[in-house]
């Protein structure tokens, strides 16, 4: 899928949820940044938090929609159903590891795609810290970018949505962070 077929309409605001985001997630600047601290924050109990260092939007994700981020150390940039587990150190609520999230993961050495388990190394001549992601819900397309001064294809990956999807992040090293642009 190209840049071609988005459009302006296409943008959307996001913010994180405090709700989901791990003890040791701290959201800031309007709980638009997440970044892996060591101090465990104050949040109060609640069901949809997670247990592993990840966080949800508070926004889904429906029809067509594209945001923007910017990261630095080792992250994933996702987008889950709402219903993956949340209480467990397991597969089954890491992004990526599972049938109920599709993750860019995002290193200084490069870049890779998972779901469900499955990896796939995906070839890039340059680390850009910033990264565009575009959903289309309905035609089931997935797309990440990387934006500088232009606007390069990561990877699409083609596959069919059956709930509702929200952005999440995870922050896999302390002081690593993600910001929505």
């Amino acid at each position: 899928m190209g840049t071609s077929q988005m459009s302006p309409q296409d943008a959307c605001f996001l913010t994180l949820d405090p709700n989901t985001a791990n003890n040791y997630l701290s959201l800031s600047e309007e709980n638009r940044t997440v970044t892996w601290v060591r101090e465990k924050q104050s949040y109060p109990d609640h069901p949809d938090r997670f247990d592993v260092y990840q966080v949800l939007c508070r926004e889904s994700v429906c029809g067509r929609c594209y945001w923007e981020i910017e990261w630095s150390g080792c992250v994933r940039i996702s987008v889950s159903y709402k219903s993956i587990s949340r209480k467990e150190w397991g597969d089954e609520c890491l992004f990526g590891f599972n049938d109920q999230s599709w993750s860019l993961v995002c290193t200084p050495d490069g870049y890779s795609f998972r779901h469900n388990k499955i990896v796939t190394d995906l070839p890039v001549k340059s680390i850009i810290s910033r990264i565009g992601v575009f959903v289309d819900h309905i035609a089931g397309t997935l797309s990440f970018y990387s934006v500088s001064d232009t606007m390069s294809l990561i990877h699409t990956e083609q596959t069919t949505f059956t709930q509702t999807l929200y952005p999440g992040f995870n922050v896999d090293d302390i002081g690593s962070s993600v910001s929505l642009c």
